[in-house]
Protein backbone atom coordinates (compact mmCIF):
# COMPACT_ATOMS: atom_id res chain seq x y z
CA UNK A 1 0.00 0.00 0.00
CA UNK A 2 1.51 3.56 -1.29
CA UNK A 3 0.93 6.22 0.90
CA UNK A 4 -0.14 8.58 -2.07
CA UNK A 5 -3.14 8.00 -3.55
CA UNK A 6 -3.72 10.87 -6.03
CA UNK A 7 -6.83 11.23 -4.98
CA UNK A 8 -6.93 14.27 -3.71
CA UNK A 9 -5.14 16.11 -6.37
CA UNK A 10 -7.95 17.70 -7.39
CA UNK A 11 -8.47 19.69 -4.11
CA UNK A 12 -10.96 17.12 -2.59
CA UNK A 13 -10.86 14.37 0.12
CA UNK A 14 -12.96 11.68 0.62
CA UNK A 15 -15.10 11.36 3.37
CA UNK A 16 -15.92 8.04 5.78
CA UNK A 17 -18.65 5.86 4.03
CA UNK A 18 -18.75 7.58 0.96
CA UNK A 19 -18.92 11.16 -0.40
CA UNK A 20 -15.89 13.85 -1.21
CA UNK A 21 -15.48 17.32 -0.40
CA UNK A 22 -13.04 20.08 -0.83
CA UNK A 23 -10.48 20.12 1.14
CA UNK A 24 -11.64 23.68 2.66
CA UNK A 25 -14.95 22.10 3.72
CA UNK A 26 -15.76 22.08 7.28
CA UNK A 27 -15.55 18.76 7.86
CA UNK A 28 -11.83 18.48 6.87
CA UNK A 29 -11.02 21.61 8.53
CA UNK A 30 -12.54 19.83 11.81
CA UNK A 31 -10.92 16.56 11.99
CA UNK A 32 -7.68 18.58 10.72
CA UNK A 33 -7.71 20.94 13.72
CA UNK A 34 -8.31 17.76 15.67
CA UNK A 35 -5.38 15.59 14.27
CA UNK A 36 -3.58 18.37 14.99
CA UNK A 37 -4.49 18.54 18.86
CA UNK A 38 -3.69 14.98 19.23
CA UNK A 39 -0.29 15.58 17.97
CA UNK A 40 -0.02 18.42 20.21
CA UNK A 41 -0.87 15.86 22.84
CA UNK A 42 1.51 12.70 21.62
CA UNK A 43 4.12 15.93 21.88
CA UNK A 44 3.35 16.33 25.51
CA UNK A 45 3.20 12.65 26.18
CA UNK A 46 6.66 12.32 24.45
CA UNK A 47 7.97 14.87 27.51
CA UNK A 48 5.85 13.78 30.64
CA UNK A 49 6.14 10.62 32.98
CA UNK A 50 4.37 7.62 32.86
CA UNK A 51 1.20 8.48 34.94
CA UNK A 52 0.72 11.44 32.68
CA UNK A 53 1.19 9.42 29.67
CA UNK A 54 -1.58 6.88 30.61
CA UNK A 55 -3.65 9.36 30.99
CA UNK A 56 -2.40 11.60 27.42
CA UNK A 57 -2.49 8.19 25.19
CA UNK A 58 -5.94 7.63 26.42
CA UNK A 59 -6.82 10.57 24.64
CA UNK A 60 -5.07 10.26 21.95
CA UNK A 61 -7.35 7.12 21.66
CA UNK A 62 -10.84 8.76 21.95
CA UNK A 63 -9.59 11.68 19.34
CA UNK A 64 -9.43 9.11 16.68
CA UNK A 65 -12.74 8.87 17.16
CA UNK A 66 -13.51 12.52 17.50
CA UNK A 67 -12.00 12.32 14.08
CA UNK A 68 -13.72 9.27 12.91
CA UNK A 69 -17.21 11.07 12.92
CA UNK A 70 -16.18 14.63 12.08
CA UNK A 71 -15.03 12.33 8.72
CA UNK A 72 -18.38 10.47 8.33
CA UNK A 73 -20.90 11.21 5.75
CA UNK A 74 -23.80 12.70 7.50
CA UNK A 75 -25.78 10.68 6.34
CA UNK A 76 -23.91 7.15 6.96
CA UNK A 77 -23.13 8.02 10.75
CA UNK A 78 -24.69 5.00 11.59
CA UNK A 79 -22.11 2.96 10.06
CA UNK A 80 -19.53 4.15 12.46
CA UNK A 81 -20.59 1.61 14.96
CA UNK A 82 -18.35 -0.94 13.14
CA UNK A 83 -15.73 1.03 12.97
CA UNK A 84 -15.37 2.13 16.69
CA UNK A 85 -18.25 4.26 17.28
CA UNK A 86 -19.06 7.87 17.87
CA UNK A 87 -18.25 9.78 20.71
CA UNK A 88 -20.54 9.33 23.54
CA UNK A 89 -21.90 11.17 26.57
CA UNK A 90 -19.88 8.19 29.14
CA UNK A 91 -16.84 9.87 27.22
CA UNK A 92 -17.25 13.29 28.07
CA UNK A 93 -18.30 12.15 31.77
CA UNK A 94 -14.91 10.14 31.81
CA UNK A 95 -13.16 13.39 31.16
CA UNK A 96 -14.88 15.45 33.77
CA UNK A 97 -13.61 12.74 36.46
CA UNK A 98 -10.33 13.33 34.78
CA UNK A 99 -10.60 16.76 35.76
CA UNK A 100 -11.63 16.29 38.86
CA UNK A 101 -9.13 14.06 40.01
CA UNK A 102 -6.15 16.14 38.44
CA UNK A 103 -7.91 18.96 40.45
CA UNK A 104 -7.44 17.48 43.46
CA UNK A 105 -3.48 17.57 43.35
CA UNK A 106 -3.37 21.14 43.46
CA UNK A 107 -4.72 24.10 44.37
CA UNK A 108 -6.06 25.79 41.47
CA UNK A 109 -5.51 29.84 40.15
CA UNK A 110 -8.01 32.02 40.58
CA UNK A 111 -6.80 34.36 38.34
CA UNK A 112 -5.07 34.37 34.81
CA UNK A 113 -1.84 32.14 34.51
CA UNK A 114 1.46 32.12 32.53
CA UNK A 115 1.99 29.27 30.61
CA UNK A 116 5.31 27.94 30.80
CA UNK A 117 6.67 27.24 34.19
CA UNK A 118 8.24 23.75 32.74
CA UNK A 119 8.19 21.95 29.40
CA UNK A 120 5.69 19.52 29.84
CA UNK A 121 3.31 22.27 31.06
CA UNK A 122 3.62 24.38 28.02
CA UNK A 123 3.18 21.82 25.86
CA UNK A 124 0.18 20.76 27.53
CA UNK A 125 -1.03 24.50 27.12
CA UNK A 126 -0.12 24.38 23.48
CA UNK A 127 -2.01 20.86 23.13
CA UNK A 128 -4.98 23.30 25.16
CA UNK A 129 -5.34 25.90 22.80
CA UNK A 130 -5.02 23.72 19.28
CA UNK A 131 -7.93 21.68 20.74
CA UNK A 132 -9.88 25.20 21.50
CA UNK A 133 -9.60 25.88 18.23
CA UNK A 134 -10.81 21.95 17.02
CA UNK A 135 -13.69 22.89 18.95
CA UNK A 136 -14.86 26.20 17.37
CA UNK A 137 -14.34 24.08 14.20
CA UNK A 138 -16.37 21.31 15.04
CA UNK A 139 -19.39 23.74 16.11
CA UNK A 140 -19.89 23.73 12.16
CA UNK A 141 -19.25 20.23 10.91
CA UNK A 142 -20.67 18.18 13.55
CA UNK A 143 -24.13 16.32 12.64
CA UNK A 144 -27.48 17.30 15.29
CA UNK A 145 -27.09 15.41 18.28
CA UNK A 146 -23.44 15.10 18.20
CA UNK A 147 -21.22 14.46 21.34
CA UNK A 148 -18.00 15.75 19.72
CA UNK A 149 -18.46 19.55 20.80
CA UNK A 150 -19.00 18.67 24.77
CA UNK A 151 -15.58 16.22 24.37
CA UNK A 152 -13.76 18.41 22.78
CA UNK A 153 -14.85 21.62 25.45
CA UNK A 154 -13.64 18.95 28.09
CA UNK A 155 -10.85 18.13 26.73
CA UNK A 156 -9.29 21.92 26.71
CA UNK A 157 -10.41 21.97 30.18
CA UNK A 158 -8.53 19.12 31.25
CA UNK A 159 -5.13 19.88 29.05
CA UNK A 160 -5.71 22.63 31.36
CA UNK A 161 -6.19 21.43 34.59
CA UNK A 162 -3.13 19.16 34.05
CA UNK A 163 -1.01 21.57 32.85
CA UNK A 164 -1.34 23.38 36.46
CA UNK A 165 -0.94 20.19 37.74
CA UNK A 166 2.26 19.58 35.94
CA UNK A 167 3.28 23.06 36.93
CA UNK A 168 2.56 22.61 40.86
CA UNK A 169 3.05 26.35 41.46
CA UNK A 170 1.42 29.24 38.63
CA UNK A 171 2.63 32.60 37.79
CA UNK A 172 -0.80 34.86 37.83
CA UNK A 173 0.16 37.06 34.98
CA UNK A 174 -1.02 39.93 37.64
CA UNK A 175 2.17 39.10 39.35
CA UNK A 176 4.52 39.92 36.65
CA UNK A 177 6.35 42.99 36.74
CA UNK A 178 5.95 44.82 33.90
CA UNK A 179 9.21 46.96 34.11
Amino acid sequence: MKVYTRGGDDGTTGLLHGGRVRKDDVQPTAYGDVDEAQAAIGLARAAGDDELGGILLGLERDLWVVMAELACNHEKLDQLESTGGRVRAEMVERLEHLIDEAGERFDPPTEFVAPGENEVAARLDVARTVSRRAERSALSAVADGSQVVPYLNRLSDLLWTLARWQEGESVITRSIDSD
